[in-house]
């Protein structure tokens, strides 16, 4: 079959609902229709280049792999992986702005308190420093029983031993004395919840 040049045709700007391509597929000449070009088609390992545009947030996926992808500033509801997540940033690994609260204890210093955040300060009631154990309980609904609660001392004249005594749904406690000092002041524990499971 010898080639035809073809030259002088109009350019055309839209594809309209009833343009058609006409090609040979097996000596049966087609046509390709606007629908079958740009109305869901499929594309089978296509090399896309560089896309400059467009939006895949509807986009359903079972097998897309990205290969070191530089992601920038990303927003999310969950992110699961199979290796490790690292930083290598200065900024390391943790909550933003929001996660956290802050709760003043009341009444004494066994006196629970609730702050269903992730991660905050507890102000202790005013008393007197005690090297003799006392615990409250912290009520949390965003605590798991499998979770791990970690703790520090923040603020504080005295220095204290601070544990995790309990952890359930919901709630877990705080044991602390001081290591022998007895200043009346209000010290700061900081807290945060590591998501945890047992299997």
């Amino acid at each position: 079959m010898s080639t035809v040049a073809i030259s002088a045709l109009p350019v055309g700007t839209v594809i309209n609902a009833a343009d058609v391509l006409p090609y040979v597929q097996s000596g049966t000449t087609k046509q390709i229709t606007k629908t079958l070009l740009f109305t869901s088609p499929t594309m089978v390992t296509p090399i896309l280049g560089t896309v400059t545009s467009g939006n895949i947030s509807a986009c359903t996926s079972t097998g897309m792999v990205l290969t070191t992808p530089v992601i920038g500033a990303a927003t999310g509801t969950s992110l699961t992986a199979t290796g490790t997540i690292v930083s290598t940033g200065t900024a390391g690994v943790g909550y933003a702005t929001g996660a956290g609260g802050t709760i003043t204890q009341i009444t004494s210093r066994t006196t629970g308190v609730t702050l269903n955040k992730t991660t905050g300060a507890i102000t202790l009631f005013s008393a007197a420093g005690s090297a003799t154990a006392a615990t409250f309980t912290v009520t949390n609904s965003t605590v798991a029983a499998t979770d791990v609660i970690i703790l520090n001392q923040k603020s504080g004249t005295d220095l204290y031993d601070l544990m995790v005594t309990a952890v359930a749904a919901g709630s877990f406690n705080i044991t602390f004395r001081t290591t022998g000092g007895t200043t009346t002041e209000t010290p700061v524990f900081n807290f945060a919840v590591i998501k945890a499971v047992a299997v």
